[in-house]
């Protein structure tokens, strides 16, 4: 069974029909990029009233971690020359499937929503937020690609390209150890409800009071409006780690921890500059062969 439910008859193949099979000369499917070299962690590090710095622009793969060239579907006879194995990929989202990056960690729900994590991976074509141009929301985001830093807050630029035309957002968040402010923890938002505070050298932000109907990532990943994000900021020399937990208690059976991210200082002036979204594309023609992940 895969993890889109469809089940498979494994039968042996016949002689004549491995005789039959010419190779077509495609490389094989699913390989890693190289890793980056080291970041420098051991450059100076800035501070601003007795904290590090993180203002900047900042780089790093992509919100899951890896690149991942070429798919598993070939090119059909009707889809031109200019196919090729990153088309396919793109087209069926290969990449975020989470079956595919073995070891990955993924959130452990609770054995009564098992079914609707199922059915939601199924059908992630029409109802992951993104096929119908809905924000990403945090953590899905990911990291921010600028940082403005001051005394008392701090300013986020976000921008990605995942489906529906991609995505800008921005987070302005106190810094000043303040608490939830109770009226505004009702306020359900796409970014929740953010306050941040210094532990050490370490921006720890706490946020509440999301909107369910974002996703933690696609294959059907849904949380509760209960979901409670703590994101921590490190900065070493020229690069900062950034570490995600996701608690749920009305979904989840225990804490997600994310793996760490290392963001690497970018000194091209423009990079992370709010960019202006794509035309969207709402996936709703009612065809389950777009619906369905394939």
């Amino acid at each position: 069974v895969t993890e889109t439910g469809n089940v498979y008859v494994v039968a042996p193949v016949p002689a004549s029909v491995k005789t039959a099979i010419k190779i077509t000369g495609q490389l094989p499917r699913g390989v890693f990029a190289k890793v980056e070299p080291p970041v420098n962690k051991s450059a100076p590090t800035p501070r601003l009233a007795g904290h590090p710095d993180l203002t900047g622009n900042w780089s790093y793969t992509d919100w899951i971690g890896n690149y991942m060239t070429g798919g598993g579907r070939r090119c059909g006879p009707t889809q031109g020359a200019n196919c090729s194995r990153q088309t396919n990929q793109t087209e069926d989202f290969e990449l975020y499937s989470p079956s595919r990056f073995g070891n990955l960690n993924r959130p452990l729900y609770k054995p009564e929503h098992w079914n609707k994590v199922q059915e939601l991976d199924m059908w992630t074509n029409k109802f992951d937020p993104v096929m119908t141009c809905q924000p990403l929301g945090v953590p899905r985001q990911g990291p921010p690609r600028r940082i403005y830093q001051s005394d008392t807050d701090i300013t986020f630029l976000y921008f990605g390209g995942d489906a529906g035309g991609g995505y800008g957002e921005y987070r302005v968040i106190p810094t000043d150890g303040r608490p939830h402010n109770a009226e505004a923890a009702f306020d359900i938002t796409y970014l929740g409800n953010t306050v941040g505070r210094w532990e050490g050298d370490t921006l720890v932000l706490d946020s509440v009071a999301f909107i369910d109907t974002t996703w933690l990532g696609r294959g059907g990943f849904f949380h509760s409006d209960q979901m409670h994000v703590v994101e921590r900021f490190t900065r070493q020399g020229d690069a900062i780690s950034y570490d995600v937990t996701v608690e749920d208690p009305e979904v989840l059976v225990e804490p997600w921890v994310l793996p760490t991210r290392t963001l690497r200082r970018n000194t091209n002036r423009d990079a992370g500059l709010l960019r202006e979204r794509g035309n969207c594309e709402i996936y709703e023609d009612g065809a389950a062969a777009t619906q369905i992940r394939h």
